[in-house]
């Protein structure tokens, strides 16, 4: 999976230490993160996605957001990505979670063909 955050983003560069900190983490605590992968037929991971799910008051429940997705460059345009999403939204829907929301800077497109609309923009403040 490190490999695939490489691909995350052009300007981002992953911190392995912090990368091997925090993915146990989210992977102990199922009831605030889901990490899915996919993979291929040989049992390489060729995608995943990291979501958070919180409770809040405005959503009337749980809120889930995509926080990554990312699909190898190699196995773009062969679905990966909507098959990760669709997961990602089954077990949102199991879990009685009332909205799922993602912010993008390069792949608005994509979400809005698989169904997503554009409600807000996303601002940042990196520490």
């Amino acid at each position: 999976m490190y490999s695939l955050l490489e691909q995350l983003e052009p300007a981002y560069s992953p911190d392995r230490v912090a990368f091997d900190t925090n993915f146990p983490l989210l992977l102990d605590d199922a009831s605030t993160s889901l990490v899915l992968v996919a993979e291929d037929a040989a049992g390489s991971v060729i995608g995943y996605a990291l979501t958070t799910i919180t409770p809040l008051l405005h959503a009337n429940g749980s809120s889930a957001h995509l926080q990554e997705l990312v699909v190898d460059d190699a196995h773009r345009g062969e679905g990966v990505g909507t098959a990760i999403v669709e997961e990602v939204e089954r077990f949102c829907r199991e879990r009685s979670v009332r909205q799922i929301t993602v912010a993008s800077r390069r792949s608005a497109d994509f979400y809005e063909r698989i169904g997503y609309r554009s409600s807000a923009d996303f601002l940042k403040r990196t520490f």
